[in-house]
């Protein structure tokens, strides 16, 4: 049996395809299934220590982005999608898989692509509340489409039998907080409350200048942990050596450019409030039932975060702030509001629970599997 991964590009598809694989082999087991031989077509490996430690072999090809806003590059990246498809249809039929299981986005393209030309069975999932290019057009020959939002499904009516509310996956070592040891880990005062900031992988430099400008506030009130994004740290921890220079409470602040794994979890079993994007992170803060607002990217970068921050919001579980509206007052003045009520905090964590779909991998694992099952007969 043999199971091809397709996506990446981002976290937010990347390791959702990771926690699948995870669950793909641990459902092999409770089953007594021999485990499949999983492969991952992308551009890049992402993370080349992930794709190891869950045993995919990679196999690269090349996919063009189609960005919504005048580029050339636009132009130049529809010959690398096109040598990417080639490159797919050859690869994959070496191999040919029994499922292809694909998260969307450019850099599955080829792929998809290339499973629709050799006629192998096709799952897809989206991970946002509004389909992508890529999902839309996967959608008319996938299988079985699994979404993440309720709202995802309004644009697969077409294809109602095949669609399934899955939620987002979560990889397994992420999903549980740590509490033990966290204060000492981060070096946090045990009685003040924390705000988490996660700006996603990269940061977000409105985010990040939105947090620099209200800190001399906040840390009157708040520990702040804060993702700044590995290229943004040196200068946020020079910019707020200055402004902190003279503050009483200057020691609440701790920036770090990435939170690892156990960074993560220690940073969501002390967080009070987080502060977040509009990606795939949504599902970790629900899962961990976090009160939180929500700051998607604009419309202009992203077709998909705007329409998830407020899917997310009108559960209940988070507030959101539209980037145009962000400014340090309106934040500080949201984080108050959230953490000096607790009935409001209280309904929030209720909601992200509610929300939450921590049975997501395994559910899709489950299904990729009896699908291989089938093909492989």
């Amino acid at each position: 049996m043999k199971i091809l991964f397709a996506g990446g590009g981002t976290g937010g598809h990347f390791y959702p395809l990771m926690a699948v694989a995870e669950a793909i082999r641990e459902r092999c087991k409770e089953r007594k299934i021999i485990p499949p031989t999983l492969y991952y077509m992308a551009p890049s490996k992402y993370n080349a220590r992930a794709l190891f430690d869950n045993e995919l072999e990679f196999i690269q090809v090349p996919a063009g982005k189609i960005r919504r806003y005048f580029s050339i590059l636009n132009v130049t990246d529809l010959f690398k999608t096109a040598t990417g498809c080639v490159m797919a249809i050859s690869k994959m039929y070496s191999i040919f898989p029994d499922v292809v299981f694909a998260k969307g986005g450019f850099a599955s393209f080829p792929a998809l692509f290339a499973a629709r030309i050799l006629k192998i069975p096709v799952i897809i999932h989206e991970s946002d509340s509004k389909p992508g290019m890529v999902s839309s057009w996967a959608g008319k020959f996938a299988k079985k489409i699994a979404v993440s939002y309720p709202d995802a499904a309004h644009y697969f009516t077409k294809h109602g039998d095949r669609v399934a509310l899955t939620g987002n996956p979560i990889r397994r070592e992420i999903v549980i907080p740590l509490t033990n040891g966290a204060h000492e880990f981060l070096n946090l005062e045990e009685k003040t409350p924390v705000i988490l900031i996660l700006g996603g992988s990269q940061g977000s430099q409105n985010i990040n200048d939105c947090i620099i400008e209200g800190l001399p506030e906040l840390l009157n009130r708040y520990q702040i942990i804060h993702q700044t994004g590995k290229n943004n740290l040196e200068e946020i921890v020079s910019t707020s050596k200055v402004i902190l220079k003279d503050h009483p409470y200057g020691y609440r602040y701790h920036p770090f450019d990435y939170l690892n794994e156990l960074a993560l979890r220690m940073s969501a079993g002390v967080a009070d409030i987080i502060v977040s994007r509009a990606g795939s992170t949504i599902f970790e803060i629900a899962a961990w039932g976090i009160p939180s607002i929500i700051i998607p990217l604009p419309n202009s970068v992203s077709h998909d975060q705007t329409a998830n921050a407020f899917a997310y919001a009108e559960s209940g579980a988070a507030s959101a702030i539209e980037e145009n509206n962000l400014s340090s007052h309106i934040l500080i003045e949201e984080i108050d509001r959230i953490y000096n009520s607790p009935k409001i905090k209280e309904t929030m964590k209720i909601q992200a629970k509610a929300f939450a779909r921590t049975d997501s991998a395994n559910v899709i694992a489950d299904a990729i599997l009896n699908m291989a099952l089938q093909h492989e007969r």
